[in-house]
Protein backbone atom coordinates (compact mmCIF):
# COMPACT_ATOMS: atom_id res chain seq x y z
CA UNK A 1 0.00 0.00 0.00
CA UNK A 2 1.41 2.95 -0.98
CA UNK A 3 0.55 7.03 -1.78
CA UNK A 4 -0.24 5.84 -5.37
CA UNK A 5 -2.82 3.93 -4.10
CA UNK A 6 -5.14 6.80 -3.36
CA UNK A 7 -6.27 9.91 -5.04
CA UNK A 8 -7.95 12.99 -3.49
CA UNK A 9 -11.18 14.04 -5.33
CA UNK A 10 -14.21 15.95 -4.35
CA UNK A 11 -16.47 14.17 -6.46
CA UNK A 12 -19.03 10.97 -5.29
CA UNK A 13 -21.33 8.99 -6.96
CA UNK A 14 -24.50 10.75 -4.51
CA UNK A 15 -23.10 13.92 -5.53
CA UNK A 16 -22.90 13.31 -9.23
CA UNK A 17 -26.88 11.06 -9.13
CA UNK A 18 -27.78 14.35 -7.26
CA UNK A 19 -26.64 16.88 -9.87
CA UNK A 20 -28.40 14.84 -12.30
CA UNK A 21 -31.93 14.54 -10.38
CA UNK A 22 -31.34 18.35 -9.79
CA UNK A 23 -30.99 18.68 -13.59
CA UNK A 24 -34.01 16.69 -14.22
CA UNK A 25 -36.00 18.22 -11.57
CA UNK A 26 -35.09 22.15 -12.67
CA UNK A 27 -36.33 21.16 -15.79
CA UNK A 28 -39.92 20.09 -14.97
CA UNK A 29 -40.04 22.92 -12.51
CA UNK A 30 -39.22 25.49 -15.70
CA UNK A 31 -41.82 23.77 -17.63
CA UNK A 32 -44.77 24.15 -14.67
CA UNK A 33 -46.50 26.81 -15.75
CA UNK A 34 -47.72 24.13 -18.43
CA UNK A 35 -48.54 21.75 -16.05
CA UNK A 36 -49.36 23.11 -13.00
CA UNK A 37 -52.65 25.47 -11.52
CA UNK A 38 -52.19 29.28 -10.74
CA UNK A 39 -52.61 28.26 -6.94
CA UNK A 40 -49.73 25.98 -7.12
CA UNK A 41 -47.26 28.53 -8.71
CA UNK A 42 -47.83 30.83 -6.65
CA UNK A 43 -47.00 28.57 -3.78
CA UNK A 44 -43.79 27.13 -5.64
CA UNK A 45 -42.64 30.91 -6.35
CA UNK A 46 -42.78 31.63 -2.55
CA UNK A 47 -41.49 28.57 -1.75
CA UNK A 48 -37.76 29.30 -3.47
CA UNK A 49 -38.21 32.41 -2.16
CA UNK A 50 -38.16 31.49 1.00
CA UNK A 51 -35.34 28.76 0.26
CA UNK A 52 -33.30 31.58 -1.44
CA UNK A 53 -34.01 33.82 1.98
CA UNK A 54 -32.93 30.94 4.23
CA UNK A 55 -29.55 29.82 2.13
CA UNK A 56 -28.58 33.30 2.41
CA UNK A 57 -29.40 33.76 6.03
CA UNK A 58 -27.48 30.54 6.66
CA UNK A 59 -24.28 31.67 4.21
CA UNK A 60 -23.91 34.73 7.06
CA UNK A 61 -24.90 32.83 10.33
CA UNK A 62 -23.62 28.96 9.50
CA UNK A 63 -20.72 29.94 7.94
CA UNK A 64 -19.62 33.57 8.61
CA UNK A 65 -20.83 33.35 12.33
CA UNK A 66 -23.17 36.95 11.58
CA UNK A 67 -26.65 35.94 14.04
CA UNK A 68 -28.45 38.30 12.40
CA UNK A 69 -32.50 38.75 13.28
CA UNK A 70 -32.53 42.02 11.23
CA UNK A 71 -32.37 40.73 7.32
CA UNK A 72 -35.63 41.87 6.75
CA UNK A 73 -34.00 45.35 6.69
CA UNK A 74 -33.10 44.61 3.29
CA UNK A 75 -35.99 42.47 2.39
CA UNK A 76 -38.13 45.50 2.64
CA UNK A 77 -35.59 47.84 1.28
CA UNK A 78 -35.43 45.91 -1.38
CA UNK A 79 -38.51 45.95 -2.02
CA UNK A 80 -39.20 49.66 -1.55
CA UNK A 81 -36.66 50.12 -4.19
CA UNK A 82 -38.50 48.53 -6.35
CA UNK A 83 -41.47 50.40 -6.27
CA UNK A 84 -39.29 53.57 -5.57
CA UNK A 85 -37.02 52.76 -9.06
CA UNK A 86 -40.67 51.92 -11.32
CA UNK A 87 -43.05 54.74 -10.03
CA UNK A 88 -40.15 57.53 -9.74
CA UNK A 89 -37.46 56.81 -11.88
CA UNK A 90 -39.29 55.13 -14.73
CA UNK A 91 -37.45 51.75 -14.64
CA UNK A 92 -38.45 48.53 -15.89
CA UNK A 93 -38.78 46.10 -12.92
CA UNK A 94 -36.38 43.36 -13.94
CA UNK A 95 -34.05 46.81 -13.98
CA UNK A 96 -35.13 47.84 -10.53
CA UNK A 97 -34.88 44.46 -9.27
CA UNK A 98 -31.37 44.27 -10.26
CA UNK A 99 -30.76 48.35 -8.96
CA UNK A 100 -32.08 47.45 -5.65
CA UNK A 101 -28.90 44.58 -5.54
CA UNK A 102 -26.53 46.90 -6.43
CA UNK A 103 -28.25 49.92 -3.93
CA UNK A 104 -28.83 47.06 -0.69
CA UNK A 105 -24.99 46.89 -1.26
CA UNK A 106 -24.17 50.21 -0.77
CA UNK A 107 -26.43 50.52 1.71
CA UNK A 108 -24.67 47.65 3.92
CA UNK A 109 -21.14 49.02 3.64
CA UNK A 110 -22.01 51.54 6.29
CA UNK A 111 -24.05 49.31 7.97
CA UNK A 112 -21.46 46.69 8.05
CA UNK A 113 -18.95 49.49 9.63
CA UNK A 114 -21.39 50.10 12.33
CA UNK A 115 -23.07 46.61 13.62
CA UNK A 116 -19.23 44.94 13.25
CA UNK A 117 -18.35 46.69 16.38
CA UNK A 118 -20.56 44.57 18.22
CA UNK A 119 -20.39 40.73 19.06
CA UNK A 120 -22.46 37.92 19.93
CA UNK A 121 -25.81 38.90 20.92
CA UNK A 122 -25.22 42.59 20.78
CA UNK A 123 -24.59 41.81 16.87
CA UNK A 124 -27.88 40.26 16.64
CA UNK A 125 -29.68 43.26 18.78
CA UNK A 126 -28.52 45.92 16.33
CA UNK A 127 -29.23 43.92 13.11
CA UNK A 128 -33.02 44.28 14.65
CA UNK A 129 -32.22 47.69 15.49
CA UNK A 130 -30.96 48.69 12.10
CA UNK A 131 -33.88 47.34 10.36
CA UNK A 132 -36.58 49.24 12.97
CA UNK A 133 -34.70 52.09 12.23
CA UNK A 134 -35.09 51.35 8.20
CA UNK A 135 -39.05 50.63 8.81
CA UNK A 136 -39.74 53.66 10.75
CA UNK A 137 -37.75 55.64 7.93
CA UNK A 138 -39.87 54.60 5.34
CA UNK A 139 -42.87 54.86 7.08
CA UNK A 140 -42.14 58.61 7.23
CA UNK A 141 -41.93 58.49 3.14
CA UNK A 142 -45.53 59.73 1.76
CA UNK A 143 -44.66 59.39 -1.70
CA UNK A 144 -44.08 55.41 -1.00
CA UNK A 145 -47.57 55.70 0.83
CA UNK A 146 -46.05 56.30 4.36
CA UNK A 147 -47.15 54.02 7.30
CA UNK A 148 -50.57 52.31 5.22
CA UNK A 149 -48.56 51.88 2.13
CA UNK A 150 -48.72 52.19 -1.60
CA UNK A 151 -49.74 49.47 -4.62
CA UNK A 152 -47.65 49.13 -7.81
CA UNK A 153 -49.46 51.12 -10.28
CA UNK A 154 -51.44 49.04 -12.89
CA UNK A 155 -49.13 50.00 -16.35
CA UNK A 156 -46.23 48.87 -14.09
CA UNK A 157 -47.98 45.74 -13.54
CA UNK A 158 -48.51 45.52 -16.94
CA UNK A 159 -45.39 46.37 -18.52
CA UNK A 160 -44.05 42.80 -17.50
CA UNK A 161 -46.52 41.52 -19.43
CA UNK A 162 -50.18 42.00 -21.08
CA UNK A 163 -51.76 38.63 -20.01
CA UNK A 164 -52.47 37.82 -16.34
CA UNK A 165 -51.16 34.39 -16.99
CA UNK A 166 -47.93 35.30 -18.81
CA UNK A 167 -47.33 37.96 -15.59
CA UNK A 168 -47.95 34.62 -13.46
CA UNK A 169 -45.72 32.67 -15.23
CA UNK A 170 -43.05 35.44 -15.22
CA UNK A 171 -43.14 35.63 -11.64
CA UNK A 172 -42.99 32.59 -10.86
CA UNK A 173 -39.39 32.12 -13.34
CA UNK A 174 -38.35 35.16 -11.60
CA UNK A 175 -38.17 32.81 -8.39
CA UNK A 176 -36.61 29.93 -9.46
CA UNK A 177 -34.21 31.58 -11.22
CA UNK A 178 -33.27 33.56 -8.06
CA UNK A 179 -33.10 30.40 -5.52
CA UNK A 180 -30.84 28.56 -8.59
CA UNK A 181 -28.28 31.56 -8.61
CA UNK A 182 -28.24 32.05 -4.72
CA UNK A 183 -27.47 28.39 -4.39
CA UNK A 184 -25.11 28.11 -6.89
CA UNK A 185 -23.48 31.89 -6.07
CA UNK A 186 -23.23 29.93 -2.62
CA UNK A 187 -21.84 26.64 -3.84
CA UNK A 188 -19.06 28.27 -6.43
CA UNK A 189 -18.46 31.21 -3.42
CA UNK A 190 -17.53 28.44 -0.60
CA UNK A 191 -15.76 26.16 -3.48
CA UNK A 192 -13.25 29.41 -3.67
CA UNK A 193 -9.76 30.47 -2.12
CA UNK A 194 -12.29 32.82 -0.07
CA UNK A 195 -14.78 29.87 0.62
CA UNK A 196 -11.93 27.93 1.66
CA UNK A 197 -11.09 30.84 3.99
CA UNK A 198 -15.05 31.30 5.59
CA UNK A 199 -14.92 27.52 6.33
CA UNK A 200 -11.82 27.92 8.30
CA UNK A 201 -12.93 30.88 10.25
CA UNK A 202 -16.32 29.17 11.02
CA UNK A 203 -14.23 26.00 12.28
CA UNK A 204 -11.60 28.11 14.98
CA UNK A 205 -11.39 31.79 14.41
CA UNK A 206 -8.47 32.27 16.27
CA UNK A 207 -6.65 29.77 14.27
CA UNK A 208 -7.79 31.37 10.92
CA UNK A 209 -6.46 34.78 11.97
CA UNK A 210 -3.01 33.37 13.16
CA UNK A 211 -2.92 31.70 9.41
CA UNK A 212 -3.30 35.51 7.88
CA UNK A 213 -6.73 35.00 6.71
CA UNK A 214 -8.11 38.49 7.11
CA UNK A 215 -11.67 37.95 9.51
CA UNK A 216 -13.13 40.99 8.98
CA UNK A 217 -12.77 41.55 5.64
CA UNK A 218 -13.79 38.23 5.06
CA UNK A 219 -16.77 38.38 6.44
CA UNK A 220 -17.72 41.70 5.53
CA UNK A 221 -17.87 40.45 2.37
CA UNK A 222 -20.12 37.81 3.22
CA UNK A 223 -22.71 40.72 4.63
CA UNK A 224 -22.44 42.55 1.63
CA UNK A 225 -22.60 39.73 -0.68
CA UNK A 226 -25.84 38.64 1.48
CA UNK A 227 -27.22 41.94 1.63
CA UNK A 228 -27.34 42.46 -2.18
CA UNK A 229 -28.88 39.29 -3.12
CA UNK A 230 -31.47 39.42 -0.06
CA UNK A 231 -32.50 43.18 -1.26
CA UNK A 232 -33.28 41.80 -4.98
CA UNK A 233 -35.11 38.61 -3.39
CA UNK A 234 -37.00 41.59 -1.35
CA UNK A 235 -38.04 42.90 -4.72
CA UNK A 236 -39.32 39.98 -6.24
CA UNK A 237 -41.46 39.60 -3.19
CA UNK A 238 -42.72 42.41 -3.44
CA UNK A 239 -43.62 42.38 -7.23
CA UNK A 240 -45.09 39.05 -6.45
CA UNK A 241 -47.30 40.93 -3.63
CA UNK A 242 -48.22 44.03 -5.96
CA UNK A 243 -48.18 46.07 -2.58
CA UNK A 244 -45.87 47.28 0.30
CA UNK A 245 -46.01 48.74 3.56
CA UNK A 246 -43.67 49.08 6.41
CA UNK A 247 -45.38 46.61 8.40
CA UNK A 248 -44.96 44.02 6.15
CA UNK A 249 -41.69 44.80 4.25
CA UNK A 250 -39.94 44.86 7.64
CA UNK A 251 -42.05 42.13 9.12
CA UNK A 252 -39.00 39.94 11.60
CA UNK A 253 -41.64 37.40 11.45
CA UNK A 254 -42.15 36.51 8.11
CA UNK A 255 -38.60 37.61 7.19
CA UNK A 256 -36.34 36.49 9.55
CA UNK A 257 -38.56 33.99 12.19
CA UNK A 258 -39.17 31.81 9.69
CA UNK A 259 -36.39 31.64 7.71
CA UNK A 260 -34.52 31.03 10.85
CA UNK A 261 -36.75 28.15 11.68
CA UNK A 262 -35.89 26.84 8.05
CA UNK A 263 -32.55 26.76 8.70
CA UNK A 264 -32.53 25.28 11.88
CA UNK A 265 -34.57 22.29 11.09
CA UNK A 266 -33.01 21.58 8.18
CA UNK A 267 -29.68 22.07 9.15
CA UNK A 268 -27.27 25.13 9.48
CA UNK A 269 -23.72 25.20 7.88
CA UNK A 270 -24.75 22.91 5.25
CA UNK A 271 -26.24 24.22 1.34
CA UNK A 272 -28.64 21.24 1.91
CA UNK A 273 -30.30 22.18 5.32
CA UNK A 274 -31.72 25.13 3.90
CA UNK A 275 -33.62 22.79 0.98
CA UNK A 276 -34.89 20.55 3.69
CA UNK A 277 -35.91 22.67 5.98
CA UNK A 278 -37.53 24.62 3.85
CA UNK A 279 -39.54 21.64 2.38
CA UNK A 280 -40.63 20.98 5.83
CA UNK A 281 -41.78 24.29 6.33
CA UNK A 282 -44.20 24.48 3.88
CA UNK A 283 -45.66 21.16 4.36
CA UNK A 284 -45.59 21.98 8.02
CA UNK A 285 -47.59 24.91 6.83
CA UNK A 286 -49.68 23.66 4.63
CA UNK A 287 -50.78 21.06 6.61
CA UNK A 288 -51.39 23.20 10.19
CA UNK A 289 -52.16 26.38 8.60
CA UNK A 290 -56.02 26.27 9.27
CA UNK A 291 -54.89 25.72 13.37
CA UNK A 292 -54.35 29.41 14.25
CA UNK A 293 -51.94 29.95 16.49
CA UNK A 294 -51.90 26.68 17.01
CA UNK A 295 -49.56 26.43 14.01
CA UNK A 296 -46.94 28.89 15.25
CA UNK A 297 -46.76 26.76 18.62
CA UNK A 298 -46.47 23.69 16.65
CA UNK A 299 -43.57 25.34 14.57
CA UNK A 300 -41.98 26.37 17.90
CA UNK A 301 -42.37 23.24 19.45
CA UNK A 302 -40.85 22.08 16.55
CA UNK A 303 -37.53 24.04 16.67
CA UNK A 304 -36.81 23.93 20.05
CA UNK A 305 -36.68 19.52 19.47
CA UNK A 306 -34.95 19.86 16.62
CA UNK A 307 -32.07 21.91 18.66
CA UNK A 308 -32.24 19.96 21.65
CA UNK A 309 -31.86 16.39 19.62
CA UNK A 310 -30.58 17.34 16.55
CA UNK A 311 -28.38 20.30 16.77
CA UNK A 312 -27.29 19.37 13.36
CA UNK A 313 -30.92 19.31 11.72
CA UNK A 314 -32.13 16.76 9.44
CA UNK A 315 -30.05 17.00 7.26
CA UNK A 316 -27.19 16.12 9.98
CA UNK A 317 -29.16 13.13 10.88
CA UNK A 318 -29.04 11.97 7.18
CA UNK A 319 -25.74 12.73 6.71
CA UNK A 320 -24.45 10.89 9.99
CA UNK A 321 -26.21 8.22 9.11
CA UNK A 322 -25.41 7.93 5.25
CA UNK A 323 -22.07 9.67 4.86
CA UNK A 324 -23.85 11.87 2.23
CA UNK A 325 -22.66 14.85 0.50
CA UNK A 326 -24.85 16.40 -2.41
CA UNK A 327 -22.89 19.44 -2.64
CA UNK A 328 -19.32 18.45 -2.65
CA UNK A 329 -16.90 21.29 -0.96
CA UNK A 330 -14.21 19.88 0.92
CA UNK A 331 -11.42 16.66 -0.39
CA UNK A 332 -11.80 13.15 0.11
CA UNK A 333 -8.83 10.53 0.03
CA UNK A 334 -10.09 7.77 -1.22
CA UNK A 335 -8.64 4.75 -2.98
CA UNK A 336 -7.17 5.05 -6.62
CA UNK A 337 -9.37 1.93 -7.40
CA UNK A 338 -12.41 3.36 -5.67
CA UNK A 339 -11.90 6.27 -7.42
CA UNK A 340 -11.87 4.82 -11.22
CA UNK A 341 -14.98 2.63 -9.76
CA UNK A 342 -17.12 5.99 -9.31
CA UNK A 343 -16.03 8.24 -12.73
CA UNK A 344 -16.82 4.53 -14.75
Amino acid sequence: MSLQDYSVTRSSPAARIAALCALVGLALLIAAPWWAGRADLRLMGELFLYLSLASLWNLMAGYAGLVSVGQQAFVGFGGYMLFALTMFAGLHPLAAIALAGVLGALVSVPVAVLIFRLRGAYFAIGTWVIAEVFRLGFAQVSALGGGSGSSLPVAIVKSLASKRAMREALSYWLALGAAVLVIATIYLFLRSRKGLALTAIRDNELAAGSLGIDIWRTKFTVYVVTSAMTAMIGALIFLQKLRISPDAAFSVNDWTAFVIFIVVIGGIGTIEGPIIGTLLFFALRETLADLGTTYLIVLGAAAIVMMLKAPKGVWGLIRARFDLQLFPLGYRVVKRAEHKGQNG
